[in-house]
């Protein structure tokens, strides 16, 4: 538990300070970094199910990609910026399967082809992706405030089942996959991420204003006046981003319960490996990104 806490008031006030003062390629040069170590500690659990990943292979297809993410977080066109993000991203997800295939047909062993195709596939989906749209909802509008909102929601309830869950909990949510997890703490995760949530956006425009004053922001990484949203719809917003990162602490405990391990690594004391760390943001931080974008057609 010390060491679980102790990692937590470091990172968390230099993942703060990441997200609002520094630019927007080291961001997403961050970004790329911590999605090679969660492709590393995937890629080894694989191994558990028998399957011989294309490691270097899916190593160098990321770091391209998120060289790209670098570059088209450089243009200081927001819309440029923007459009050039979401198009790079679908063309390497379209892409990545036929890249892996063609690369394992290399293989002596043919058997182990398209497994490993397969992994390096979904680890870019999986893992990939999402830390890239991370870097997407940090260049809409208002993203400083969007991006802290995401990990202020995922955090609240990941702190809130665990601790609710260990006071009171009594029913099983998924006793197969994930022995620990209860009901009890499910609905205070999602009760938190929504108060959390809430608060925060509520009270936006003063944040925004505090930190243009102290230097930490651009005024279009705020949102000042007009631009606060109404609660209603963070409410629900909170709800499915709580949702949704349950969901990833689930898949990821899913992916280690067939592996027959416990953690994905042990980088960070007292939280397990890299993904064992970002698992719930790797399903929260899309439907950020969707919502954002869908305002933005509005």
């Amino acid at each position: 538990m010390i060491k679980r806490i102790a990692t937590a008031a470091v990172l968390i006030p230099l993942v703060l300070l990441l997200v609002l003062k520094a630019p927007l390629y080291v961001l997403a040069f961050v970004a790329g970094i911590v999605a090679l170590l969660a492709i590393f500690e995937f890629l080894n659990l694989t191994t558990h199910y028998g399957v011989q990943p294309l490691g270097r292979t899916t190593y160098a297809f990321v770091a391209f990609f998120f060289l790209f993410v670098i570059a088209a977080s450089s243009n200081f066109t927001p819309l440029v910026e923007a459009t050039a993000m979401l198009y790079g991203i679908a063309l390497a997800a379209a892409l990545s399967p036929f890249v892996f295939l063609t690369l394992a047909m290399l293989r002596s062993d043919l058997s182990s082809a398209f497994p490993a195709a397969s992994a390096s596939a979904f680890a870019f989906t999986y893992i990939a992706i999402p830390m890239a749209l991370l870097v997407a909802i940090r260049q809409q509008p208002a993203g400083a405030i969007w991006t802290i909102y995401t990990l202020l929601a995922v955090w609240a309830g990941d702190i809130f089942a665990y601790f609710v869950g260990k006071a009171i909990g009594r029913h099983r949510m998924s006793p197969v996959i994930s022995p620990k997890k209860t009901w009890e703490g499910a609905v205070a995760s999602i009760v938190a991420s929504v108060i959390i949530g809430t608060l925060w956006m509520h009270h936006a425009p003063a944040i925004s204003s505090a930190l243009l004053r102290m230097g930490l922001i651009d005024r279009r990484d705020g949102m000042f006046g007009l631009e606060q949203p109404q609660l209603w719809p963070i409410i629900l917003l909170s709800a499915v981003v709580n949702v949704a990162a349950q969901l990833g602490d689930l898949v990821e405990s899913l992916i280690k319960r067939g592996a027959g391990v416990k953690d994905s690594g042990t980088i960070l004391p007292g939280h397990g490996g890299m993904l064992d760390r970002i698992d719930a943001m790797l399903f929260a931080v899309p439907v950020v990104w969707a919502w954002g974008a869908w305002r933005l057609l509005q």
